[in-house]
């Protein structure tokens, strides 16, 4: 049996140890892509077996669930919320996420920890350029080092990059700022990089995983800002794509998750949070996924492009207490001066 059909056994096992017996329905609001696919595929299937329910998974981009929370917030729709670390940060303080229960966070790292426990980090991500090795090869470019390659000429018309309401895309605005003397505090370098510079490149600021890869796929990007775990799944199905630590740094983006706060949590909405952080679970995202673990006692033994070990140590950590706070004004402001 190899070592993927082992964890997929093994996860089984779990959750027929800890069944939750209940009837109905569990909604989970999550990413698409690449980790839906692998969350259908490998997890969802024993869960519902396990635990007598049916899961209806929702995906959308992080901005999208958060959305969604707000919108329903006297009358909740999700049971369970999978967002990337900045909007789970704004979920957690608006009050849409309850206390984990079940969980015993000393044996993940400190950083997966939210406030009173009411959410977790779920794996860890880079955020970095990525660029399509053989047409680089074929013109004789060097790969991509820095940032500041996103404004070379050579590349005009043939960039893509994720809008500013996209994390990625906001982290690669604030890194353009810090680069040029802001940072999360003044943004205004980071809007002057991109309008200034950057712009002139931009095939599309393509927020849709599907359409950013079918650009690729098509030859008409050639580099682009993206995530590890994206950038893993293209390369995995054999396109000639890599990934790249810029020399300034690399931003962290942890992916997590949360039980939604209502009147009663569904012990369903903590078996599945606390079933995403078991070990098991949380090997089959890194191998499947690319999502570096937040337990301490999973080992990956090929990494690939994520980060861990060293290269999480290296990682550029952001201020999400004062981009949360700007952030809806930022937003504004991209669609008013570059998406305009």
């Amino acid at each position: 049996m190899d070592s993927k059909a082992i964890a997929i056994f093994t996860v089984s096992s779990l959750l027929a140890a800890s069944s939750v017996q209940a009837e109905g329905q569990l909604i989970v609001g999550g990413y698409g892509g690449s980790a839906e696919k692998i969350i259908r595929e490998k997890i969802l299937p024993k869960f519902e077996a396990a635990n007598n329910i049916k899961v209806t998974y929702v995906a959308g981009n992080s901005t999208d669930i958060l959305a969604k929370l707000q919108a329903q917030k006297e009358n909740q729709e999700f049971d369970v919320a999978l967002m990337d670390d900045g909007p789970m940060a704004r979920a957690v303080s608006l009050g849409f996420c309850a206390p984990i229960t079940g969980v015993d966070f000393s044996q993940l790292y400190h950083s997966a920890a939210f406030p009173e426990g009411k959410a977790s980090g779920l794996g860890l991500l880079a955020t970095g350029l990525m660029y399509n090795t053989e047409v680089f090869k074929e013109n004789g470019w060097a790969p991509p080092t820095s940032w500041n390659d996103l404004k070379d000429p050579k590349f005009a018309g043939k960039v893509v990059i994720p809008p500013m309401n996209n994390g990625y895309g906001l982290l690669t605005v604030v890194m353009l700022a810090r680069m040029n003397g802001g940072g999360e505090k003044d943004i205004e370098p980071g809007f002057k990089a991109i309008k200034h510079g950057v712009d002139q490149n931009v095939l599309a600021y393509e927020p849709s995983p599907a359409k950013m890869t079918e650009l690729f796929q098509t030859g008409q990007a050639v580099l682009g800002v993206w995530g590890t775990s994206r950038v893993q799944a293209l390369a995995s199905t054999g396109f000639p794509v890599d990934f790249v630590y810029p020399a300034e740094g690399a931003p962290a983006v942890m992916t997590a998750i949360c039980p939604v706060a209502k009147e009663t949590v569904s012990p369903a909405a903590q078996a599945f949070v606390k079933m995403m952080l078991s070990d098991e679970v949380q090997a089959i995202l890194a191998n499947e996924g690319g999502f570096a673990p937040v337990r301490k006692d999973v080992k990956v033994e090929a990494p690939g492009m994520m980060p861990y070990g060293e290269r999480a140590n290296q990682l550029v950590t952001v201020d999400w207490e004062t981009i949360n706070e700007h952030r809806d004004d930022w937003n504004k402001r991209w669609t008013r001066e570059v998406e305009r």
